[in-house]
């Protein structure tokens, strides 16, 4: 398999070139390797200890949420620096989908975390860059036991800011840093938003704008998609692959 099929068929299926982005998610093929593949990667974050290990592994394709170039433009010098020569030395290409993959109806990591929490019927919702990232669900369900369902999702706790009813009947969910969003979010007619994280005045902006704010981890809550696009280049290609947890409990 060339590395050629499998980025065009990445572009294809999450829409990259016409999707927008933060200007240092960089969406698509970030490293280049020589072309042969035999092993598919997939993490979050594209930091030094997942480069490494994915590495020692023997992945030659490392499907990633962050990519490598958050710290925009920047002289290759100390990690970045480091971080090239592992790929290089192991003829590793890295992919990155940021906001494509978080968006993707069926396997972004908003769907995935719905559905992980039992909701269904999710309609887009909360424009970032020109997208619609986020999806809205109509449900009734008190708040606590929303929450009990969020955090099994994500296999952790979940802190709630309890400004919403106590029967949540607009849902969003925005994983990552949505928080941040939570004006927005409220005067779109949401009473409750599931993300991942939020700046410290979302706690009591959440409150103030009478909405449930749930905050169930940055790295928690993205680690959906990239599973679940390595498990269909894996079906559909022919190749093995491994997911590289490093979560940083944010």
């Amino acid at each position: 398999m060339h590395l050629d099929n499998i980025v065009g068929y990445l572009d294809r299926r999450l829409r990259c070139p016409e999707i927008g982005d933060f200007p240092t998610a960089f969406n698509g093929l970030q490293v280049a390797n020589s072309g042969g593949l035999s092993k598919i990667g997939a993490a979050v974050d594209a930091c030094e200890y997942v480069l490494v290990e994915a590495a020692a592994a023997g992945v030659d394709l490392l499907l990633v949420h962050h990519g490598m170039f958050w710290g925009g433009n920047i002289p290759i010098v100390g990690a970045g620096y480091r971080k090239l020569r592992v790929a290089m030395d192991a003829d590793m290409a890295i992919y990155s989908a940021h906001l494509p993959l978080d968006m993707h109806p069926e396997i972004g990591n908003n769907a995935l975390l719905a559905e992980a929490a039992g909701l269904v019927g999710g309609e887009p919702f909360l424009e970032v860059c020109g997208s619609p990232i986020g999806l809205r669900f109509s449900a009734e369900l008190n708040r606590e036991v929303l929450r009990e369902h969020v955090q099994r999702a994500v296999n952790g706790p979940v802190h709630l800011a309890p400004g919403g009813p106590i029967v949540a009947r607009e849902i969003g969910v925005v994983t990552g840093g949505g928080g941040s969003e939570i004006a927005r979010v409220a005067a779109a007619g949401v009473d409750t938003l599931i993300t991942g994280e939020g700046p410290h005045w979302t706690f009591t902006a959440a409150e103030e704008l009478g909405v449930n704010l749930y905050y169930a981890g940055h790295y928690a809550t993205e680690v959906f998609g990239v599973q679940a696009l390595a498990q269909e280049l894996s079906a559909k290609f022919g190749l093995p692959w491994q997911f590289f947890d490093h979560p940083t409990g944010l």
